[in-house]
């Protein structure tokens, strides 16, 4: 049996991996150009669900090089208004699979910070013969034997028994074998950045997200949030590894900050230590070319559409890092009805796209390659058709990724009170009363936190 893989992402990588474990012949054809090309976004928390995927699929070695380059586990979530005054503040240790290891859990049980490039890098980690780059799909072709052959753009193909789509949100090989999955607009749109962490950026934070993360809700229903990483090597030298220059010869000094002046493609090094951040806003309220703003542009816009935020704020987008500034819109998969299953199937955002507000999507992913994998063995082992562990695995991912789809749609739209300019300030007013509320009871603040947890854990459901 060969599988074949469109896509060299998180759940794409995880199953390639898996499957060469197991010893069934995998290829993965990834449209960037090089293992570094592309920044391919900033933090994603690894749920105690992605790290268990990860665990199954990884070879022990490099399940330990990933724990091992996961940033310092965060103590708080705090939730503020756009002028730093506090709503609620949840510890994680209240959380059902905290970060760190405050009780010795073992990796796979807890939830883990993560950069993900360098993620990307740790999954690309001994699959050069496996993975072949600057190779874009453009379409495949089911023959009468059961086999299935990819094209690509350069005249290149490849023929396999299983085709696997994991090409994410725009996949081609959803667009050609489920036309009819479609996404839909949310209404929201949002503009990320990165802000190098120094001493200086650290106190333009609340002192509650220094070790952790903050969400900020304003008067008008934008929304916004800030990761903070702290690398296990670099900063200041006090934790760390002596560093290189872009050419690989030793650097004397230790500060990412002075490297980062030096040498700027560092902005794109996700090994630093950053304040990863983003305003989430309406359709309504943000100019019409938003997403079309790039760099020095799409900065300044975050600083606009954040007028009358705390000064502090402000100056943390101000000082960002042009060249990592993305804005985006964000959708949402609409509902699919089963499909006859056959030798093609999808992972991660190319079958099952949500917002980012439950942080579900990329631990969705890793479950989907978990689960195909398993399948895939039985396959292998001649306990299933291929056709029937293709249908056992679709029917299952059908059933946890809508739960996710569907949570992470409602609490965008919970918070995304931006879309309703009408009735936006009244909900405001009621969500930040209710979360005060909240933060004085506190059965009700874990209960909370309990039901945040519930949907990026969904082996939990």
């Amino acid at each position: 049996m060969k599988v074949i893989i469109i896509g060299a992402g998180t759940g794409g990588m995880c199953l390639a991996h898996g499957l060469r474990r197991a010893g069934i012949d995998v290829a993965v054809h990834e449209r960037d150009r090089t293992r570094t090309s592309g920044l391919h976004g900033y933090r994603v928390g690894i749920s105690p669900n992605g790290a268990r995927a990860l665990k199954a699929c990884l070879d022990p070695e490099l399940f330990a090089t990933f724990v091992a380059t996961t940033a310092a586990p965060y103590t708080k979530l705090a939730m503020l208004t756009e002028r730093y005054r506090p709503l609620i503040s949840i510890d994680f240790a209240d959380l059902p699979h905290a970060s760190g290891d405050p009780e010795g859990r073992a990796a796979e049980d807890r939830e883990h910070n993560v950069s993900r490039m360098t993620l990307r890098q740790v999954l690309f980690t001994g699959m050069e013969d496996v993975i072949t780059f600057d190779r874009r799909f453009t379409h495949y072709e089911q023959h009468p034997d059961g086999r299935v052959t990819a094209y690509f753009e350069d005249g290149s193909s490849d023929t396999g028994d299983l085709l696997v789509g994991a090409d994410g949100a725009s996949s081609r090989v959803r667009q050609q074998y489920l036309p009819h999955a479609t996404h839909t607009e949310t209404g929201l749109v949002a503009i990320g950045g990165k802000t190098l962490l120094t001493e200086r950026s650290e106190r333009l934070l609340p002192e509650q997200v220094r070790h952790g993360f903050g969400m900020y809700f304003d008067r008008r229903g934008q929304f916004g949030i800030t990761h903070v990483m702290r690398m296990p090597w670099g900063s200041a030298g006090a934790r760390g590894v002596q560093r290189s220059t872009p050419t690989g010869e030793p650097d004397p000094s230790t500060s990412d900050e002075e490297l980062v002046a030096r040498h700027p493609g560092l902005r794109f090094d996700n090994t630093t230590d950053y304040i990863s951040w983003a305003i989430t806003t309406s359709r309504t309220i943000a100019p019409p070319d938003l997403l079309e703003r790039t760099g020095s542009d799409a900065l300044a816009l975050a600083g606009d559409l954040s007028e009358g935020w705390d000064p502090r704020w402000l100056d943390l987008v101000a000082t960002a890092d042009p060249g990592s500034t993305v804005a985006l819109s964000i959708r949402t998969s609409d509902p699919v009805p089963a499909w006859t299953p056959s030798t093609v199937t999808m992972v991660g955002d190319a079958i099952h796209t949500m917002t980012p507000g439950r942080g579900a999507g990329a631990n969705t992913a890793l479950r989907d390659a978990r689960e195909l994998r398993d399948r895939l063995v039985r396959v292998r082992d001649g306990e299933l058709s291929l056709l029937e562990g293709v249908g056992e695995y679709e029917e299952l991912m059908r059933r946890y990724a809508a739960l996710a789809v569907r949570e992470s749609l409602e609490f965008m739209n919970d918070n995304g009170t931006a879309r309703r300019p009408v009735i936006g300030p009244l909900s405001v007013m009621a969500q930040r009363t209710g979360m005060r509320v909240v933060d004085r009871i506190p059965p009700a603040k874990r209960r909370m936190a309990r039901g945040m947890q519930k949907v990026r854990d969904s082996e939990l459901v």
